[in-house]
């Protein structure tokens, strides 16, 4: 993330108990500091985070098969995909 040499300060009043300990949380699940958490978290709120776009959350789960498994994969939905001439007569 690029910064201004001149990076704004933002101070935020009157956070709810939950939403502290959910952040205390995401800080330790993160292994980063709260105030890089926090930007971290602005940053995908508004869309700036991740190629500009907001995340789902399932970006973990994309592309995590091996070539070996999506083979198995097409091999085993192959018959799902073959029209039954029959059935559309």
């Amino acid at each position: 993330m690029r910064y201004n040499a001149f990076m704004k300060h933002l101070t935020i009043r009157n956070v709810p108990d939950e939403l502290g300990e959910r952040l205390r949380e995401e800080t330790r699940i993160r292994g980063r500091s709260l105030n890089q958490t926090v930007l971290d978290l602005l940053s995908q709120a508004v869309g700036l985070a991740a190629h500009g776009r907001r995340s789902n959350g399932l970006g973990k789960l994309a592309g995590s098969w091996s070539a070996e498994e999506h083979r198995a994969f097409e091999q085993a939905v192959a018959e799902t995909r073959q029209v039954d001439e029959e059935l559309w007569r």
